[in-house]
């Protein structure tokens, strides 16, 4: 019987035979959510390989703890919060922070990046990894995953304030990027 690539299956199916270690149940489940994981590992990460090692990393995490998983809410947002998590645990692991002034946060609040309404989902993917990691992950938990600044200062071990300053940097950053960017396109 093929598995692989047959969206028929539910998802209580691939993680009970999942959990009772049917290869062909958890090839079907990596396949259904390996292109949406990567695209969450790949905000996270600085290039391709690194989110590549993020993925193998978030899907041994899902598998080793799918018996955890307790139907309370949608099985793709606990996968995601898995490979979010694991992201973060990543960055930790390399990455420290670095704060700006309360003044100069407050200038930065000011900018605009409603442009990147203008830019492919790909260019803005590959402008957002061009941020230093410390910036890049407080974009992503703030602006993409929903965080508050008091979760993220709690996740990532830093102070809300330091989550502000490196958002409004970050968004400053990504700002001139942008402008660069379509600049550029344009001659």
């Amino acid at each position: 019987m093929e598995i692989r690539g047959n969206q028929n299956i539910l998802d209580s199916d691939l993680i009970k035979g999942s959990i009772e270690g049917d290869p062909k149940m958890q090839e079907a489940l990596y396949q259904r959510y390996a292109a949406k994981m990567f695209a969450v590992c790949l905000r996270y990460a600085g290039n391709n390989d690194d989110a590549q090692d993020l993925l193998q990393e978030g899907f041994i995490k899902v598998f080793k703890n799918l018996a955890k998983f307790r139907n309370e809410g949608s099985f793709e947002g606990w996968i995601r919060r898995v490979f979010v998590n694991t992201s973060i645990e990543q960055y930790r692991r390399k990455v420290h922070l670095n704060s700006i002034s309360e003044k100069e946060e407050m200038v930065i609040e000011d900018a605009s990046v409603s442009v990147l309404d203008q830019l492919a989902e790909r260019d803005i993917i590959q402008l957002v990894q061009d941020l230093s990691p410390g910036y890049r992950a407080v974009f992503n938990l703030y602006v993409i995953e929903g965080f508050s600044h008091k979760e993220i200062a709690d996740m990532l071990h830093i102070s809300e304030g330091t989550s502000k300053s490196q958002l409004a940097r970050a968004k400053s950053i990504l700002q001139k990027k942008v402008t660069e960017f379509l600049g550029e396109k344009r001659k």
